[in-house]
């Protein structure tokens, strides 16, 4: 299993966290275009060659399976389990649910599965033990590092990997891997597997998509941050697309097992870094409404076409745009005095951050609105209060059921066209060179204004035009600052010190400061840390078009490395995490 964000482990993490809010959904209220219906219904997407109708009761019998869809071991789609809950299940139990789980999943899905999904389960202790191998060489962590301290997410004291393993450590509840063809169930030690049937809908579909298109193939790995983000957005897409016509029909007229209580509802919202969670989170919602708008437009055989050209881009899957135009970024090192990059991590020694990254790292500036010890500063709209920025992450015109949908799309960011962010070490010194593309140069713009309104919040002084800018030791991102915007292109250099910002670009048009410069600037301090001028929304009544629900959720949140590589996690969430999503304001509507 992939830690998450990191060239070589993002894709399994990130489907971690998504489901991790999915774990309290079961029988939730359908939105109009989520249920479930015959294909041949209005609204559910046209009908193509590659859907296949279910049997009917009286075709399915024992031993019936791979030929017939909607049937499963002699398990008809609309039969149900003689049991009311799912925690504390018995082997029996298990298997009774996974194959009612299967013909529903096929039923949904209009195709069969090819082979049985095993299901098995380990205690937290095997699981722990099994997994327990790391997380990457010190080039890597150090190269991370600086990746995550770019994106103003995590300071320069902290460490990257310890702010991951923050979010995810301790609570994944079960995965499946394609390595291994099967479902694995981490439970504590002692006790019977508790699980949510509609997360079980998630991770059957994650095999079925194994068993259709082989998600071991290299195409489902991106090799960069956005990349793997990209890629999660069909393959998380279509799961959580699934899992919500699932959800649908048991609100419906499917008589569905309820889930396992959630075992915490309250209490102190752990320390977890809420930049990281929500930069993970973005493929579960985006990429069920591109899923939703494939399937709308072309049916099944437009997802499965997907599948096999998966997305190149978190900007292709926020703005659901297959033909997405991306701009090759021009970088040459140039770095003198000694400084080196990493050629051996990333691409070449380059993170791609992307669209979806950009648009948090602008966002969680405001997020100390909400979060004790975050920041309250106004980036993405300098004239509107922190909680009024912090709000646009919530302003959605679509609604999900199973879980929370927030939005990454902004004016600053949207414009994005490619970029590519090189870490450099010189002896025990860090920085960076960031190299950005856009669309326009009225995004390039934007965006190079946004960066400088972050800069100076974080600051003491003004901004001064084609000068590098200081922040001083006592912000969680010291050091100086080179912004640089050529036509459509911002280039970003950061180092400890101004001299070393000329170091790493010694060709860029920049002056280093005076001594206790506060030069008039163009770029305003755009930070107002007044909290306390705006309603914050916490999913229920957003501000300026939020959607307001109190839906979300996740579940799907294996995250450990070993030799769990590959996997795609999923199941539940810990009972501290309870207290995330309802910070989040994620916590799903029940029909009772």
């Amino acid at each position: 299993m992939r830690r998450v964000l990191s060239p070589s482990t993002a894709a399994a993490i990130v489907a971690a966290v998504a489901v991790l809010c999915v774990a309290f959904t079961a029988g939730v209220a359908a939105a109009p275009d989520a249920g479930a219906v015959p294909a041949e219904s209005a609204g559910n997407g046209p009908v193509t060659s590659d859907a296949v109708p279910s049997a009917s009761a009286e075709e399915c019998g024992p031993g019936d399976g791979t030929e017939l869809v909607g049937c499963w071991n002699g398990t008809h789609y609309e039969e149900s389990v003689d049991f009311a809950e799912t925690d504390g299940l018995n082997e029996t139990q298990l298997a009774a649910l996974t194959d009612l789980t299967m013909a529903r999943v096929e039923h949904v899905r209009q195709r069969p599965f090819r082979e049985d999904v095993p299901v098995e389960t380990v205690t937290r202790s095997e699981y722990l033990n099994d997994t327990a191998s790391g997380n990457g060489s010190e080039a890597f962590r150090r190269w991370n590092d600086q990746v995550w301290e770019a994106l103003f997410v995590v300071g320069d004291d902290a460490n990257a990997n310890s702010e991951i393993d923050s979010v995810f450590g301790g609570a994944v509840s079960g995965f499946y891997s394609p390595t291994a063809d099967q479902i694995v169930i981490v439970v504590p030690d002692g006790e019977s597997p508790d699980i949510d049937p509609s997360t079980l809908a998630h991770e059957l579909l994650h095999a079925m998509q194994d068993q259709y298109h082989d998600l071991t193939d290299p195409r489902y790995v991106g090799a960069t941050q956005d990349g793997d983000l990209a890629v999660d957005g069909i393959v998380e897409g279509e799961a959580v697309h699934v899992e919500e016509r699932y959800a649908a029909r048991c609100a419906d007229n499917w008589t569905c097992a309820e889930p396992p209580e959630s075992g915490g509802g309250g209490g102190d919202v752990p320390d977890f870094n809420f930049g990281i969670l929500q930069t993970v989170l973005q493929p579960y919602g985006d990429g069920a409404l591109y899923v939703r708008e494939l399937r709308d437009e072309g049916g099944w055989a437009a997802v499965n076409e997907t599948m096999n050209d998966p997305p190149a881009s978190t900007a292709e899957v926020i703005h659901r745009d297959p033909d997405y135009e991306e701009r090759s970024v021009s970088f040459e090192d140039a770095a003198t005095g000694g400084w080196e990059t990493y050629a051996d991590q990333g691409v070449d020694g380059a993170e791609t951050a992307g669209e979806a990254s950009m648009f948090v790292m602008f966002w969680y500036q405001s997020a100390g609105v909400r979060f004790d010890g975050g920041y309250e500063y106004s980036v993405l709209e300098p004239d509107r209060s922190p909680a009024e920025n912090y709000n646009v992450h919530f302003r959605t015109d679509a609604e999900l059921q199973t879980r929370g949908l927030y939005n990454y799309a902004h004016p600053v960011t949207e414009g994005w066209a490619g970029d590519e962010l090189y870490p450099y070490r010189n002896g025990e010194r860090d920085g960076y060179v960031w190299a950005t593309e856009w669309q326009t140069e009225g995004d390039a713009a934007a965006f190079r204004d946004a960066y400088v309104r972050m800069l100076t919040a974080h600051g003491d002084g003004d901004y001064a035009e084609g000068t590098v800018y200081e922040i001083g030791e006592e912000s969680d991102f010291p050091g100086a600052y080179g912004v640089e915007r050529d036509g459509t292109s911002v280039t970003i250099t950061h180092a400890p010190s101004p001299a070393g910002v000329l170091e790493l670009r010694p060709d860029a048009d920049l002056a280093l400061p005076d001594a206790g410069d506060g030069a008039d600037g163009d770029g305003g301090d755009g930070g107002s840390d007044s909290g306390d001028d705006g309603d914050v929304s916490d999913g229920t009544d957003g501000a300026d078009g939020a959607n307001g629900s109190d839906n979300g959720n996740g579940s799907d949140d294996g995250n450990e490395s070993g030799d769990t590589a590959g996997s795609t996690p999923g199941f539940g969430v810990a009972a501290t995490l309870v207290a995330v999503m309802a910070a989040l304001g994620l916590f799903a509507r029940r029909s009772t």
